[in-house]
């Protein structure tokens, strides 16, 4: 019953006349504590362990390099349902957010921490911002798993829903509110990194690719999908390099989704098949190491490493992936 309440209270309705979601009535949904390191250290303010998200990081630089919480560590949460067409407000408070750590810290170039989705919405920040603003404030963008092109495993949330890795929740129960997040609807695979031809479902009716996706979402009964796409492909597209320094961390060599395929005999209304293929278990390989179409496209270095065997949670904590970001941040 907790599960379908908070179901019931996340979800979004959207409005394809004015291209905006919103909340369910009488549901009045914050982010709480903007510049406060806590809440994306922990996602559960019980400090419960499977809400831990930054922690280890956080613990890292204050232990190691001296760091102090709401001082020289900031936190920047958004809203993750949203696409960026719907967080506007969030990339002008993290301007003003970073512009006040670098007066609080003596001057020092900002260096900015992201994960998953957090690559592409810091890259949509940088480009916006002017290379004297960015030369001035800040030293280098660290992305861990930063989903740059997209991913099919939005695709396959459409499809049958996600259980977040929690062995008490069910991805069927779950998808009724995943599907109803427009980020959902701009991570899917990136026409920069898939070929329009490309087989993404297959079926013993029907093969989909990128170029009839749209046929495919309708089908499964999330129409809403397209529209979500339509409304923030634009960002996708614009792959122009952030003009910072850049240190893309990613893991490789763990099982990813890279094509849904129904048996002959089932319909899409069954539960597919999980093709694999290479990635961090959440995102596609060719998606996490986008970012090194940047080499030589900027003035500013861009450094790539892969972690073998490291998932796209497991890199927020691995020792190894600690370790290059303390070096950074040593000689900033």
């Amino acid at each position: 019953m907790v599960i379908d309440c908070w179901i019931d209270n996340m979800k979004l309705i959207y409005d394809n006349v004015t291209r905006t979601t919103r909340n369910p009535e009488g549901v009045d949904i914050r982010i709480p504590g903007w510049g406060d390191p806590f809440v994306v250290e922990y996602l559960d303010p019980s400090k419960a362990s499977p809400g831990a998200y930054f922690k280890d990081i956080g613990n890292m630089l204050v232990e190691k390099l001296g760091y102090v919480r709401n001082h020289s560590i900031r936190g920047a949460p958004y809203d993750f349902r949203k696409a960026p067409n719907e967080n506007e407000e969030f990339f002008g408070k993290l301007k003003e957010l970073i512009e006040e750590t670098y007066d609080a810290n003596k001057q020092v170039p900002v260096t900015l921490l992201a994960h998953s989705m957090g690559g592409p919405m810091s890259l949509i920040f940088l480009q916006r911002q002017s290379q004297t603003w960015k030369d001035k404030y800040i030293n280098s963008l660290i992305s861990l798993s930063g989903v740059w092109g997209g991913s099919v495993k939005a695709l396959k949330v459409f499809a049958i829903g996600d259980d977040l890795d929690a062995y008490f929740l069910r991805q069927s129960i779950l998808k009724d509110e995943q599907i109803t997040s427009p980020s959902l609807g701009w991570l899917l695979p990136s026409r920069l990194f898939w070929k329009e031809t490309e087989v993404l479902v297959q079926t013993e009716q029907k093969n989909y690719t990128l170029s009839t996706l749209k046929d495919y979402l309708i089908n499964i009964n999330v129409p809403n999908a397209w529209e979500f796409r339509k409304d923030n492909e634009k960002y996708q597209l614009n792959f122009q390099p952030p003009g910072v320094e850049v240190h893309c961390l990613y893991g490789a060599g763990v099982h990813t989704v890279e094509r849904l395929y129904y048996k002959p005999g089932t319909s899409i209304e069954d539960t597919p098949q999980l093709i694999l293929g290479d990635g961090d278990g959440t995102v596609n390989l060719r998606s996490l190491e986008a970012c090194k179409h940047w080499q030589g496209n900027q003035k500013h270095k861009v450094y790539s490493q892969i972690f073998p065997g490291i998932n796209h949670l497991g890199i927020l904590r691995n020792p190894t992936v600690l370790s290059y970001i303390n070096t950074v941040l040593s000689v900033q």
